[in-house]
């Protein structure tokens, strides 16, 4: 899978934002980090690529919030080098032509895929 750098980010990101169409896609707010709801079809989505650096490196549980923000919060910056982004692969789409992030959260005793909305105003290229 290819790796997305961050100027491709950003393009993916301000694509998303122009689009105005409506969608099942959009119809719960993804703003924020949280579990794909059931309205979403995943087969309605393709993946365009990954941010993940090296999928044999154990990543990052670092977040990146300088503001206060939190995981769930819809303001948190989206940093593609801090948790959870840098696991997440990019997926469009496919009737709208949206970009969100997704990764699959591992807990203890459970795997749960989760989402959220690609926003351009978020993107943040901040160093570890």
């Amino acid at each position: 899978m290819q790796k997305i750098d961050f100027a491709q980010l950003m393009r993916l990101a301000q694509t998303s934002a122009v689009v105005t169409a409506p969608c099942s896609c959009n119809t719960v707010s993804l703003a924020a980090w949280q579990r794909l709801p059931a309205t979403l079809e995943l087969d309605r989505f393709e993946e365009v690529g990954t941010l993940m650096d090296d999928p044999y490196d154990e990543p990052t549980f670092a977040e990146y919030h300088p503001h206060g923000t939190r995981y769930e919060s819809d303001d948190a910056p989206i940093s593609p080098r801090h948790y959870p982004c840098n696991l997440s692969q990019v997926a469009r789409c496919l009737n709208c032509g949206r970009h969100y992030l997704r990764y699959n959260e591992a807990g203890g005793y459970f795997t749960e895929l989760r989402i959220r909305a690609l926003q351009p105003q978020l993107l943040v290229d901040a160093a570890l």
